[in-house]
């Protein structure tokens, strides 16, 4: 079923929509033959898909921001958004079996709903599967590596992580790794590193962890960094 997709609803019909599902949008006009002929036939594909292609109907005529965003020039025009970004399109009507081919190029393949569905039961079992597919995927490296830490392996959590580039996900479970004190006050500890961190790569990064473990949000970190910062230059 497709969406009629006002400038108002823009935001909330498509840009959001877009992070859990690929949204379709057809910028047409009531006036427009070609808009006419492949209205029906984009409907008719997306609806197959059972919900993993939404289609947006947009009538230029009634919306000009939307037909002002995409720039459009020409119409029939159709723009596929997956998590907020234009991925796929085309102007001009076009038949059945090329429309069907965009569509499913904006599917995810047999074995991405696999991976997908092994993420979403969250166990180390499920994670361990999603490796085997997909050595390098961070969803379940940062997945597997926080179970682990929750019951001390911090070794092979921390060879698990050094596995893929480090990320603001990766870095807070390293840190929750490495860290063995598990104190949410560590004024004392980071006041007795101070003195060693100039010299003493462990002392740096246990200081530089610590800091991870706070937060931007604990108003102690900042006065810390700069702290670290004068020590260091």
């Amino acid at each position: 079923m497709a969406i009629d997709v006002t400038d108002a609803t823009f935001q909330t019909e498509v840009i959001d929509r877009s992070h859990t599902a690929v949204v379709v949008v057809d910028l047409w006009a009531p006036w427009c033959g070609p808009c006419r002929t492949l209205g029906p036939i984009l409907e008719k594909v997306t609806a197959a898909t059972n919900g993993q292609v939404v289609l947006a109907k947009v009538n230029t005529d009634e919306n000009p921001g939307v037909a002002r965003a995409f720039q459009v020039q020409s119409i029939p025009a159709v723009y596929a958004l997956k998590d907020g970004q234009v991925v796929d399109g085309f102007v001009g009507a076009y038949p059945e079996h090329v429309v069907q081919e965009f569509v499913d190029r904006l599917q995810p393949s047999e074995s991405q709903q696999t991976v997908a569905k092994l993420l979403a039961e969250g166990t180390e079992g499920s994670y361990r599967a999603v490796l085997e597919l997909e050595p390098g995927n961070e969803d379940a490296i940062v997945g597997l590596a926080e179970l682990l830490v929750a019951r001390g392996e911090n070794h092979e959590a921390l060879a698990l992580l050094a596995r893929i580039p480090e990320t603001d996900r990766t870095r807070h479970v390293a840190a929750q790794a490495r860290v063995q004190q598990p104190d949410d006050d560590y004024d004392a500890t980071l006041t007795a590193l101070l003195d060693r961190v100039r010299g003493d790569d462990e002392a740096r990064q246990q200081f530089v962890d610590i800091l991870e473990l706070m937060g931007p949000h604990d108003p102690r970190t900042a006065g810390y960094r700069k702290q670290l910062t004068a020590r260091l230059f």
